[in-house]
């Protein structure tokens, strides 16, 4: 996988500017991305996929996105989307997968769908927002409210009862709406079902439901998307610094400025300063993937405790990434003004994927709540 990612690497960074401008990822990239097997690298083995560990598919997310962040961002979302697809019946599942493991799975997580009983199935509507790749995907899942008469129907806990499904990407309407100031080539557009049938065997309980196939990978979805989130973060932050390191090696001298960038201690003091939290960043990444990955081989990855530090993970890293981001483009002055600049880029897209309900910095709230609630468990 790394391999191949290597040798894409350069035809990957001439295409930046195409990549933003179409809003989405050209097809005859998608195209490579399939035959290296980015779309199998959490498929079970039971289906032809390279059922990779976690810490080994965290580290080709975090590749790609040092390459570009919207390439970067869709390969994060699609290794997503196949592990959400775990959750389906076995029907459902086998049928996503029965031409090969190379599908891609998208969607949206956000329940702004309802779902009312039907015979057989439920009646569909709604518009979803945040739908990365669906321009590309093979299937599309999305979250809904279930009602009865138009009334949100109550859950087991008091709340509002949710269930995911998913259905071939061909029975959606794609609004173009993926107009943003970061991750423009992600194709984030919204999807929109109108009065559509769904069958009851394509919805699934998206929190408490049981993945359909064995592996340690599948046994806690949730607890995985904050570390997917922190793979593209730090690879992303790191492609930052390269353009950086670049631009410094092109001889630039700035405006008033004694000497060449690369010559000036001012300079390397401060790229010496963000790579130390480039690699703090790494390193807490590494560390909480390597506890997650310990967990789901001991298979006790179903907690709570453990999303809220995956959670953690992912918002220090995106904050601390965020910051690489500035810095690198406040260090590349004038010219890191203009739309040719991969660091204004680089700018954007981290600012917006830290806009991320999984990233943001009011998460700290949950882990503040569960650092009192254990203190108050060892007392």
């Amino acid at each position: 996988m790394l391999a191949g990612i290597r040798e894409l690497a350069s035809e990957i960074t001439a295409r930046a500017a195409e990549i933003e401008a179409a809003r989405r990822i050209p097809s005859d990239l998608v195209d490579r991305l399939r035959s290296i097997g980015m779309f199998r690298l959490f498929v079970p083995r039971s289906h032809e996929g390279l059922e990779l560990t976690l810490p080994e598919g965290l580290e080709v997310i975090t590749a790609l996105a040092r390459l570009d962040g919207s390439l970067g961002w869709t390969s994060m979302v699609a290794c997503a989307g196949s592990l959400f697809a775990t959750l389906a019946r076995r029907e459902i599942y086998d049928r996503i997968y029965q031409n090969g493991p190379d599908v891609a799975v998208c969607g949206s997580s956000q329940p702004t769908g309802t779902a009312e009983p039907t015979a057989n199935g439920f009646r569909v509507n709604g518009r979803w927002p945040f739908a990365s790749g669906c321009k590309h995907a093979d299937w599309m899942g999305a979250v809904c409210k279930i009602t009865k008469d138009g009334q949100p129907v109550t859950g087991p806990h008091g709340k509002p009862m949710m269930r995911g499904f998913l259905i071939p990407a061909d029975d959606w309407e794609i609004e173009d709406t993926w107009h943003a100031a970061g991750l423009k080539g992600t194709g984030s557009h919204h999807i929109a079902l109108r009065d559509a049938f769904v069958p009851e065997a394509n919805f699934f309980d998206l929190e408490d439901g049981a993945a359909c196939v064995p592996g340690p990978m599948y046994q806690a979805f949730r607890q995985l998307l904050p570390l997917f989130h922190g793979a593209f973060s730090v690879g992303a932050a790191v492609g930052t610094i390269d353009e950086l390191v670049a631009l410094a090696n092109t001889g630039r001298q700035q405006l008033y400025a004694a000497t060449p960038m690369r010559e000036s201690e001012t300079f390397q003091f401060e790229l010496g300063r963000i790579s130390a939290g480039v690699r703090a960043a790494q390193a807490f990444h590494k560390v909480q993937a390597a506890s997650h990955w310990d967990h789901a081989l001991a298979g006790t990855l179903q907690d709570e405790g453990l999303l809220i530090d995956g959670t953690q993970a992912a918002v220090w890293i995106a904050t601390t990434c965020v910051g690489v981001a500035d810095a690198c483009f406040a260090l590349g002055g004038s010219s890191a003004l203009y739309e040719t600049s991969p660091l204004q880029r680089r700018l954007r897209d981290l600012h917006v994927a830290a806009q991320h309900a999984i990233a943001q910095q009011r998460q700290y709230a949950s882990v503040g709540k569960l650092v009192l609630q254990r203190s108050a468990d060892e007392a």
